[in-house]
């Protein structure tokens, strides 16, 4: 995806996931995130949104700290998220493409831009999710090429990284088959973090997880449950994945 395509993403998640919160209320708890109410939604997200336009306005080579957000509720509240999200898709619109700053995620990206970019892209789509989960309404569905991006984001980036929990004491092998757009990943567990890779291999599964890109995104980011006809093989894999692939 272009990097135009990723704002453009952004800037739409943004604004229905302050709408969405602003219909629950931000005292409605957030059955996606057990622990928070949707105040703690928008506080976290809009941190993390400021955080990123930090490391791209200011061009941070070094790691910065997390941006403490303020103890504000309601039409307060979202009127600081709102503006938090607004500059953000400001600077990554603005921001030269050959902008040199800090990412935590090496190889998710061709530039700094690009990643920053995708990055926040998937971090409000999927937040997004929460808001409306918190107002009980099924989740507007979001594009195969922008899912498909997500889960090869969080397969490839964020669980082959030391901290992923995602481990088994013997080699298992997992396969991820979206449907719809013919992607797959194979992902090999072991006492080590995960490693994945693009394509299908002759190595026999222990679990395949098939279904459309956007169920995959939803349900590897355990917004959806990771149950039904797509998982087939070994399904204690599967509640594996959900009980420690929290990022």
């Amino acid at each position: 995806m272009k990097i135009t395509e990723y704002v453009e993403m952004l800037a739409r998640e943004g604004e229905l996931l302050a709408d969405e919160a602003e219909r629950a209320g931000t005292d409605a708890v957030v059955p996606t995130c057990p622990e928070w109410r949707v105040a703690d939604l928008l506080r976290h997200t809009g941190a993390v949104h400021r955080w990123a336009a930090g490391y791209v306005a200011d061009g941070l080579l070094e790691p910065a700290p997390f941006p403490q957000a303020p103890e504000l509720a309601g039409a307060e509240l979202l009127a600081w998220f709102r503006e938090g999200h607004a500059e953000l898709v400001r600077v990554l619109t603005e921001a030269p493409e050959e902008l040199r700053c800090w990412t935590f995620l090496p190889t998710a990206a061709p530039s700094p831009l690009a990643f920053w970019a995708r990055r926040q892209a998937h971090e409000t789509t999927v937040h997004r999710f929460d808001a409306q989960s918190a107002r009980g309404v099924a989740f507007d569905a979001v594009s195969p090429e922008f899912a498909e991006d997500g889960v090869d984001e969080l397969l490839t980036g964020f669980h082959a990284r030391p901290r992923s929990r995602v481990r088994t004491e013997q080699p298992k092998l997992v396969r991820v088959r979206a449907a719809d757009t013919g992607a797959v990943w194979t992902v090999h567990l072991s006492k080590e973090p995960a490693r994945t890779v693009r394509g299908d291999t002759d190595d026999p599964a222990d679990c395949e997880l098939t279904g459309e890109a956007s169920w995959l995104y939803a349900a590897l980011w355990n917004r959806l449950p990771l149950t039904g006809p797509g998982v087939t093989g070994d399904t204690t894999l599967a509640r594996l994945w959900q009980e420690t692939a929290g990022i």
